[in-house]
């Protein structure tokens, strides 16, 4: 709001007083002239010296100080707040389109090139505090023996969309805050990415399943158009962690059969028929009753229940993934279940060996350890 005011206040002061030379000099200023210096805020790339026309010479000597005060007035608003840099870079965006496009008499060209360079400043300011923030984000430690749930690096990540998203939801332009989003999005994934399991407690998947997850739910809310396509990325990245979480969890309830039927279908692959399989020793019936024997229903039910638990405990309250990660289990457990069944009926066919549970009480286990939760 400062910013504003002492930006108000100047353009009629400088136009004023560039009126008053002009008439009381008598010095014509053709805008056809090359040397009229107007700053396109679209083009600008580096500071634009002042032209050496007598007005803009005269204005520069009675406005000595006004560049670097107003430098020296833009470095404390940038220090007011770790975000400052954004709501200077857009007030000065808008005053300069705002003087533009206004119905009174033209802005100083003197006050356009003094302003031009404040926004080439604020620019460079904007882009170090986005530079500073990404390596922030890169960098950032992993807590020590970290148990889950939403990584700081996400979280920073929330804090500056949203916080930017306010500030320039007014603004003319926002061009450099859609780069400065990208940016930002690429250091926070390439921050999941680098997740390593040796500093984590718990399953690594798990914990990029729900980061990613929580990105893409932040994203869905916010509506950016730059990001649709970190939106998406996100998604797809939760869907493939999950699917990782769930398979290798998947294999613990009924470990032994998983290994049992894993090389049984090694076999056929390699060539054996498949009534021929339970002539290898290792894959012979007497071997598939024995692995069969140690899953009886009720402990099938109750390794299920142990599962529920330890994934009760690991995943985080906030994200609420649990039934989707619970239906997924099952679902995984359905598609194995099934599998063992048919290489049963192929391999073993007529041998009368069933497993103790059948696909109805397996639904059973399922259901009932969803109520009791």
């Amino acid at each position: 709001q400062m910013l504003e005011q002492v930006l108000r206040e100047l353009q009629p002061l400088c136009t004023t007083e560039q009126q008053f030379i002009e008439k009381f000099f008598q010095l014509s200023q053709d805008p056809a002239d090359p040397q009229v210096l107007e700053v396109s805020v679209r083009t600008m790339s580096s500071p634009v010296p002042l032209a050496k026309e007598p007005t803009t010479r005269l204005l520069s000597e009675i406005f000595s100080c006004l560049e670097p005060e107003l430098r020296g007035f833009l470095d404390v608003c940038n220090k007011v707040h770790p975000f400052g840099s954004l709501q200077v870079l857009v007030t000065l965006s808008d005053s300069i389109f705002e003087m533009w496009g206004s119905s009174s008499a033209l802005p100083s060209s003197f006050l356009n090139t003094i302003l031009g360079n404040m926004l080439l400043l604020a620019k460079s300011s904007f882009n170090k505090c986005i530079g500073t923030l990404c390596k922030e984000i890169e960098e950032a430690k992993m807590p020590s023996k970290m148990k889950g749930g939403i990584l700081s690096s996400v979280s920073r990540f929330e804090e500056f969309v949203n916080f930017s998203e306010e500030v320039f939801r007014t603004a003319r332009r926002r061009g450099e805050l859609d780069k400065a989003h990208l940016r930002l999005a690429g250091s926070v994934f390439s921050s999941i990415n680098s997740l390593s399991s040796a500093n984590l407690k718990v399953n690594t998947d798990m914990v990029m399943m729900e980061n990613f997850h929580h990105i893409h739910c932040f994203l869905c809310q916010k509506k950016i158009h730059c990001l649709e396509g970190k939106k998406r990325e996100a998604k797809q990245r939760y869907s493939e962690h999950m699917e990782k979480y769930v398979i290798k969890y998947l294999g613990q309830p009924l470990e032994k059969l998983n290994h049992f039927f894993e090389g049984v279908k090694a076999r056929v692959a390699q060539g054996v028929k498949e009534e021929e399989v339970s002539f290898q020793l290792a894959y012979s019936k007497q071997e598939l009753r024995k692995v069969i024997e140690k899953y009886p229903g009720k402990e099938v039910k109750r390794a299920l229940e142990t599962l529920y638990r330890k994934i009760h405990k690991y995943l985080s309250p906030e994200e609420n993934l649990l039934p989707v990660v619970w239906h997924a289990m099952e679902q995984e457990f359905i598609r194995q279940y099934q599998e063992f069944e048919d290489l049963i009926q192929c391999c073993y066919a007529g041998s009368g060996i069933a497993m103790d549970f059948t696909m109805k009480d397996l639904l059973s286990y399922f259901n009932s350890i969803t109520q009791s939760n």
